[in-house]
């Protein structure tokens, strides 16, 4: 049973399976030429909400040690925002500093549902950013505890690595979020890159 926050914003119901920090393992599994890099690695994922009709994602991974007794080696991490695709408008903060001007136009779950797409699903805009000089911008829907994403832009920066394209799967599957990522790299087609499951930690 999902428990949703008092303080949800109405337009954060779709997505309140996510909210909470998630924790677990995963495997890389990713080839490249002839070569196949393959890592076991750990990850803890948080997803909350400040009042905004958003969701902040946070994600930090690391490597599991080769020898027992090792120390993890940090990996990756990431950050961004989840939010249901619509235009925003007069009742929406922004762009900037500027604060909204009259009602919040969908203040419940009633008006909500006017977002729902054809395939009963609700339509999602993910913005990741990595500290690697990678940014990418997702569209997707989320449709009860399953999200479908894939990038309609990646922007990087001139020393950033070669990347040009991902799909990310999650799901809710008896209680534990499962993720897949795939991913277009250092000149290679969309391939299989990652996955893991995690359970709530909070």
């Amino acid at each position: 049973m999902i428990e949703l926050p008092v303080d949800l914003p109405a337009e954060l119901v779709p997505l309140s399976w996510l909210i909470g920090v998630w924790e677990g393992s995963g495997v890389i599994d990713y080839k490249i030429g002839d070569e196949s890099v393959t890592h076991e690695f750990g990850q803890r994922v948080s997803f909350s909400h400040d009042g905004l009709p958003h969701l902040n994602y946070t994600s930090y991974t690391w490597l599991f040690p080769d020898d027992e007794g090792g120390d993890p080696t940090p990996l990756a991490t990431e950050t961004g925002y989840w939010r249901l695709a619509r235009p925003l408008g007069e009742g929406d903060a922004g762009p900037a500093l500027l604060p909204a001007v009259g009602d919040h136009p969908y203040p419940d779950a009633e008006s909500v549902e006017q977002l729902r797409n054809d395939a009963g699903g609700f339509d999602l805009e993910v913005s990741i950013v990595h500290p690697g000089g990678v940014s990418e911008l997702y569209l997707g829907q989320v449709k009860g505890p399953r999200i479908d994403l894939a990038t309609d832009a990646v922007m990087r920066t001139a020393g950033a690595k070669d990347y040009a394209a991902a799909t990310r799967l999650y799901g809710l599957v008896e209680g534990h979020l499962l993720w897949a990522w795939d991913i277009a790299a250092l000149g290679q087609d969309l391939r299989t890159h990652a996955s893991a499951r995690l359970a709530k930690v909070d």
